[in-house]
């Protein structure tokens, strides 16, 4: 016999659900005929799977320790990386259930195939490192980050640490409740602030969007709307702070292109003949970057972040953006922002 005490990154959620985590290898119907035999049980009486697990609760199996080794399978091994190599990725805030990271461009915040090395498993071996997380929990909970940047994006990324912590981060996001802020270079020079109000269309088997003014007929097509202040203006392209007010693909990328301003080194959605002058700058993917984050009046496990505005510093690439723009006519005056917003 074997039991086991519910943690609380296992709480909350149904019992079937969590056998599934467990005994990963295991099918349903032998899981559900466990159940009924009460070869597997919860606080020690019968259980049929749809009961909400809390913290602290006693799962025993009845069954042989082979059995139950043969439906764990093989935790998937975590990726080794050297301390230094964790210790690049800049951690700017931290507590028991959340963890803010700024992701350089180049990595994915999660993986697109099975060999990739993104942000989250970055996340899972940074916490395993620190003790702060031990292998033998990733069978029923793996950290995971919240919201997701474009692999050449570079910034903020809320990493949920703990259930609790990735749930809550999540029901911000997408209640809206989170102030999302971003710097970036486009071509030309936008009004000196302004609000973009279009809708979206994602494109079927592509990773491309599609900007319109008025709704399309296709039902898919969304509302999204993105402001934006000037921060600096020079000869040919300026610096912008945009706040997003709704999170979609590609949405900032898109939706400046489409009102005639496409983000420097863009590939997708800027201009070839642009980009290949900025490349005197070094420049060899979009200048976005995820600048600042501003988070509502929390309490209890998230007081630490209630009210909290948490920045990532610019990348060199924009420096040395600045400086190649300002080697050739040096910026326009009275384009600053406030010191609020920079």
């Amino acid at each position: 016999m074997r039991e086991v005490t519910i943690g609380p990154n296992e709480g909350g959620q149904r019992f079937d659900k969590y056998l599934k985590k467990y005994l990963k290898e295991a099918g349903s119907g032998f899981l559900y005929k466990m159940l009924r035999k009460k070869n597997i049980t919860l606080n020690g009486h019968r259980a049929d799977g749809s009961e909400k697990l809390n913290t602290g609760d006693r799962v025993c199996f009845f069954l042989a320790e082979e059995t139950i080794e043969k439906f764990r399978g093989t935790v998937s091994p975590v990726s080794t990386i050297r301390k230094e190599e964790l210790l690049s990725i800049p951690v700017l805030y931290e507590d028991s259930q959340v963890l803010l990271a700024d992701k350089p461009a180049g990595l994915l915040t999660q993986k697109a195939q099975a060999q990739d090395y993104s942000l989250n498993e970055w996340l899972t071996d940074y916490l395993l490192a620190g003790g702060k997380l031990k292998e033998e929990e990733l069978s029923t909970f793996r950290p995971s980050v919240c919201n997701r940047l474009d692999r050449n994006t570079s910034g903020l990324v809320i990493c949920g640490k703990t259930l609790a912590g990735s749930q809550k981060m999540s029901e911000l996001i997408r209640d809206r409740n989170l102030h999302k802020f971003y710097r970036l270079f486009v071509a030309g020079k936008p009004p000196a602030e302004g609000l973009a109000e279009s809708w979206l269309l994602r494109e079927e088997n592509s990773n491309q969007v599609r900007i319109y003014e008025k709704k399309p007929a296709d039902s898919r097509a969304v509302p999204v709307r993105t402001g934006w202040r000037l921060l600096e203006a020079y000869e040919d392209c300026s610096c912008l702070e945009v706040e997003l007010f709704t999170g979609k693909t590609h949405q900032i990328r898109a939706q400046m292109a489409s009102l005639g301003f496409p983000l420097i080194g863009d590939v997708r959605y800027g201009n070839e003949a642009v980009n290949r002058h900025f490349r005197k700058a070094g420049v060899r993917s979009q200048l976005l970057h995820a600048f600042r984050l501003e988070f509502p009046s929390l309490d209890g496990l998230f007081s630490g972040l209630s009210k909290r505005s948490v920045i990532a510093p610019e990348p060199e690439s924009f420096l040395r953006m600045r400086r190649f723009c300002e080697g050739q006519a040096g910026p326009a005056k009275g384009n600053r922002l406030s010191k609020k917003a920079g």
